[in-house]
């Protein structure tokens, strides 16, 4: 399964390596490998880490952390400490080095520095004020929540390709049939 980075911060697209939260979940981080994989096609690490089951289940705890409280944020709802706690302990660390070689962009470290730039991420947007831009998409099932960086700020579903054409296409269909 292919890894989509469309939510406008790295913290929310790590959130959405679950699919269908409310439903049959897709959970796309299934393996180590498939964690090492998501440090790559996020362009943090050039080169997949090490990753253990310990690994992953840090990063599952890191990626639920900050969908909870990027939830509350979009609601107004209360964000646990425990969460927020999560979610620094991840960032503390030396992020992931990235510097320029000969070739270009050279971008390296373990899972953790590739998780601590994630977790920044999330930190800055999360106390930041794109906090309050924070949308969940409105197409049925999916539940990826995205910064909406729209003129007026009425963005509907987190992609245009995938959710919002297929929404479209219903309701189309739907007043075609009706």
């Amino acid at each position: 399964m292919d890894f989509t980075f469309i939510s406008g911060n790295l913290g929310l697209d790590l959130a959405g390596t679950v699919g269908h939260r409310r439903g049959a979940r897709i959970d796309m981080l299934a393996t180590p490998a498939d964690l090492a994989r998501w440090t790559v096609a996020a362009g943090l690490l050039d080169v997949p880490p090490e990753a253990s089951e310990g690994d992953l289940a840090g990063a599952r705890a890191l990626r639920e952390a900050i969908y909870r409280l990027a939830s509350a944020a979009r609601t107004g709802g209360v964000a646990e400490g425990a969460d927020r706690d999560t979610l620094n302990d991840a960032a503390r660390p030396a992020p992931a080095s990235v510097l320029l070689g000969e070739q270009g962009v050279v971008r390296s470290g373990d899972l953790r520095a590739a998780l601590s730039s994630t977790a920044r991420a999330a930190v800055e947007l999360l106390g930041g004020p794109e906090a309050g831009l924070i949308r969940e998409c409105e197409a049925d099932p999916c539940t990826r929540l995205y910064i909406d960086a729209s003129h007026r700020r009425t963005r509907r579903w987190c992609d245009m390709r995938g959710c919002g054409n297929r929404a479209k296409a219903a309701a189309f269909r739907a007043r075609r049939h009706a």
